[in-house]
């Protein structure tokens, strides 16, 4: 995917759920799955999509993602949250529970 179009994605989206991964990173590919659980089930209008950084250095770079995973959820075309690393679900699910109902309300 090209930088201006995931912008354009970005922009447009209610919510988009951006995973960066890597090839070779066991956690990622661990959590990956259970992102895409959480997602599908309790934020269905969130988009997903998931990046492999090390083939996307431009991308990587423009949303300032120098380790893998990290994961940003954009609300209304703004960063709303960060994480990386070990990311607990459920204090994820719980930072974004509100705010994606007040937006689903709207």
């Amino acid at each position: 995917m090209k930088l201006d179009k995931l912008k354009e994605i970005i922009r447009d989206e209610t919510g988009v759920l951006l995973y960066f991964s890597g090839e070779n990173c066991n956690v990622c590919h661990a959590l990956r799955p259970k992102f895409k659980e959480l997602f599908d089930n309790t934020f269905p209008k969130i988009r997903q999509i998931y990046i492999d950084a090390h083939q996307n250095p431009l991308i990587s770079s423009h949303f300032r993602v120098f380790s893998v995973p990290t994961m940003l959820v954009f609300l209304d075309g703004k960063e709303f949250i960060r994480e990386g690393r070990a990311v607990s679900l459920h204090q994820l699910k719980d930072k974004l529970s509100r705010p994606y109902n007040i937006i689903q309300n709207l």
